[in-house]
């Protein structure tokens, strides 16, 4: 399965960008996009590449879904060490 990410450009450098992704900084190649992207835009990254950019609400409402997801999972981990 792929799964690519929204990140918020927080640096750009050439044709690589520094990236927010929920608190983590990444650096991502912005090689296939047809235009580079401004400091606070969201980009789709996969496997280390800007692929597309995103519209502000889009990014920030599928961020929330994978927090969500992370803090379900953290839960369900938690509720099966204590039953072991």
């Amino acid at each position: 399965m792929c799964l690519a990410v929204p990140s918020k450009i927080i640096e750009v450098d050439g044709y690589m960008a520094t990236v927010d992704v929920m608190g983590l900084r990444k650096q991502v190649s912005l090689m296939l996009l047809p235009e580079e992207p401004k400091i606070g835009e969201y980009v789709l990254v996969h496997a280390g590449f800007a692929i597309n950019k995103m519209e502000p609400a889009e990014a920030e409402e599928a961020l929330r879904i994978f927090e969500k997801i992370f803090k379900e999972m953290e839960e369900q981990k938690k509720n099966w060490q204590t039953e072991v």
